[in-house]
């Protein structure tokens, strides 16, 4: 795990699909939103005498030890996800806490080892895990903008250096959850981010960063989805990703992928379920989208290999369908476009993938 503070301005190693630029709630005024305690002028003495040069700034400590540089496990995480506790929980008697999840998996406490005699919620500490999820990720960290103000209008009131922003921070702790198979506790923090991004999306509705962000997500969930065994859920988020998506321009290649995954994923829940021609079509969208993307990056032999997968795909159902010839003749154009790929010594897992396919592939057409 990294020892970077999920609230930090340092960078977390991967690439989050949220940027929220939403302003503080102006009606909270400076409150603190775990304590409930207030930085407006009756308080504000409080702050002069801890040595702040300005007495309108907000001290960014966080009182759980979620400074701006260090993170680590604290009161409100679970140690078995090491994701902030969704459906807080205490086993009996020891009285740890984890997630509901996470500790019905066991049969002795992780933590001390004692028999586990039974589960309740904790709903005090729930309350309070997400009450820090609500306020304290929202807080902005930019002092020129003088974006928040003080209770009563009276003064603007700056925000020190606080944090990821809210939405880079529900979906670390939802990949960390899910990661540990906690998949509600990954849908739920995934939910938040979406229902913000269609916020803000209400009044920018052409703004392609938040399209990108939205389908990001969404995709997610429909994993999420997909993992629970809910297929239709998992095909509704699927395709509402693939929608936001494609109004992106396709010279961003991850995007691209992004989305011709998306597509694929729907059809291989409808292929599941039998509907083959339905499975078709989205594997035919999602071939679509990556034989364009090929044209404009030849060179990248991911997308090359991303091509040959989709023929495979939409051979494969024509197979299935009684239309051999057509079958053959995707088989062969992929098999074609593997065997033109050159790859050198330091794409060995490309490498890795080309031969998987191109095996699978001379497999169809009888190991010619």
């Amino acid at each position: 795990m990294s020892s970077l503070c999920p609230f930090a301005k340092a960078t977390t190693g991967g690439v989050c699909p949220m940027k929220s630029d939403k302003k503080p709630d102006k009606n909270g005024g400076g409150a603190c939103p775990v304590t409930g305690k207030g930085h407006d002028k009756e308080t504000g003495a409080e702050d002069r005498a801890g040595g702040a040069e300005d007495p309108r700034l907000v001290p960014a400590k966080c009182p759980f030890g979620y400074d701006s540089n260090t993170f680590k496990l604290g009161p409100l995480s679970c140690m078995v996800c090491q994701a902030l506790l969704h459906d807080a929980s205490k086993c009996k008697p020891c009285l740890h806490k984890f997630c509901k999840a996470c500790i019905s998996r066991f049969k002795d406490c992780p933590l001390c080892g004692a028999d586990v005699e039974g589960i309740e919620p904790d709903t005090e500490l729930q309350v309070l895990v997400d009450r820090f999820i609500d306020g304290h990720a929202r807080i902005k960290r930019s002092l020129a903008g003088g974006d928040g103000e003080a209770a009563g209008g009276k003064g603007k009131v700056i925000y020190e250096d606080v944090s990821m922003e809210r939405g880079a921070f529900l979906v670390q702790q939802a990949m960390r959850a899910f990661r540990a198979q906690n998949i509600e506790s990954a849908k739920s923090r995934l939910s938040m981010c979406a229902e913000d991004i269609r916020e803000e999306l209400k009044s920018s509705q052409d703004n392609l960063d938040l399209c990108s962000q939205l389908g990001a997500v969404l995709g997610m969930l429909g994993d999420c989805c997909r993992t629970l065994g809910d297929a239709p859920s998992a095909i509704t988020y699927y395709e509402e990703s693939a929608e936001f998506l494609s109004k992106l321009p396709t010279k961003d290649l991850e995007l691209v992928h992004t989305l011709s995954v998306s597509l694929n994923k729907v059809g291989d829940l409808r292929y599941y379920d039998g509907d083959l021609q339905s499975a078709r079509s989205y594997y035919a969208r999602s071939l679509e989208v990556r034989r364009n993307s090929v044209k404009e990056h030849s060179a990248v032999a991911s997308q090359v290999i991303d091509v040959a997968t989709s023929l495979a795909k939409v051979a494969d159902v024509d197979r299935n369908l009684g239309n051999e010839e057509a079958a053959v003749e995707g088989f062969e154009e992929a098999i074609k476009c593997l065997e033109k790929l050159k790859l050198d010594s330091e794409q060995a897992s490309l490498e890795q993938r080309r031969r998987s396919v191109l095996d699978f592939l001379q497999k169809q057409l009888g190991g010619k």
